[in-house]
């Protein structure tokens, strides 16, 4: 089967860690480990993954360099995440394929662009934190001089938000495809893509803007007309309840069983919410299974085994 593969933050970075290349190389190296288990039972994989993290620490510095070099807008932030983290897995899946002596299925990175459209509610709600924490001075300085939206961030500090629209399509999904079929291992679509909007004119144009890498995940997985959408987290399944005396994991449910659940506000918008509400559309656009699972059971997963199963009705 074609499976999207769609990776949360863990995959790259764990709490508690600085950050470094060695700590990212090494989870990057534990999750390959998993793709190629996929690989090698006969699946295509398609991979799509988180930046938080990196585009966060690349906007810091980008602010700490400000006074010797210019600083790079988030559409041009957005594109170096999806570069970095690019290269780390194809490193990681070539050199595991070549250590277990798997032909083909050689791996490329495309730092990929995503449709939204300029009109989008989003765009005059800006609501995703980005970038470093500062005093409520400097942010209210920030925002007279720049026109920048500035919050309050849980008491923390105060960090620029940006709006959060919803993806309409992969502007790469033709290359992706043709990747595809020639037998590669595409790792596409990183950190929700680089947000694009399109003029009148018909070019593209990059907009600061952050996509929930889940919802775009779900675009990518209908431009390649994948069999599952995989998104792969640090719970094995999901719960209703969550972290409390009535909570309840939730196994194989039916798309109408599943919206009822969503409808009843169950799955919250910081945390699985957007898991949930990809892997709906994707089997309410004809996708044939969507699963949220743990990395550690992936493979398990897409057996049928382990996770969540959201299936038509």
């Amino acid at each position: 089967m074609r499976v999207l593969i769609a990776l949360g933050g863990n995959a790259i970075l764990q709490r508690g860690q600085k950050g470094t290349a060695s700590e990212q190389r090494d989870n990057v190296q534990k999750t390959v480990d998993q793709i190629v288990r996929m690989i090698r039972a006969g699946h295509e994989v398609v991979v799509t993954h988180g930046n938080g993290p990196q585009v966060g620490a690349i906007l810091i510095q980008n602010e700490l360099g400000s006074s010797s070099v210019p600083a790079m807008p988030m559409d041009i932030c957005g594109a170096e995440s999806q570069g970095l983290i690019g290269y780390m897995f194809c490193q990681s899946i070539h050199n595991t394929l070549c250590a277990e002596g798997v032909e083909g299925h050689e791996p490329a990175c495309l730092v990929t662009r995503v449709e939204v459209d300029p009109a989008d509610p989003a765009f005059a709600n800006p609501t995703k934190p980005v970038g470093p924490f500062y005093s409520e001075e400097a942010a209210r300085k920030r925002m007279a001089a720049t026109g920048e939206t500035w919050i309050d961030d849980a008491g923390r500090g105060w960090r620029r938000v940006v709006p959060s629209p919803d993806p309409k399509s992969i502007v790469e999904a033709d290359v992706i495809n043709a990747l595809l079929e020639k037998g590669f291992t595409v790792v596409a679509s990183g950190g929700g893509g680089i947000p694009v909007i399109r003029k009148g004119n018909g070019t593209w144009e990059g907009v600061e803007a952050v996509i929930d890498k889940d919802l775009a995940g779900e675009r990518l997985a209908a431009a390649v007309n994948a069999d599952l959408l995989v998104i792969l987290t640090d719970v094995p399944k999901v719960a209703i309840n969550y972290n409390t005396p009535d909570q309840k994991w939730l196994d194989t449910l039916t798309l109408s069983e599943m919206e009822e659940l969503e409808k009843k506000g169950h799955f919250k918008a910081g945390s699985m919410g957007p898991k949930v509400n990809s892997a709906l559309r994707f089997v309410r656009n004809g996708g044939q299974r969507a699963i949220i699972a743990s990395l550690e059971e992936a493979l398990e997963a897409i057996d049928g085994k382990k996770g969540t199963q959201i299936v038509k009705n």
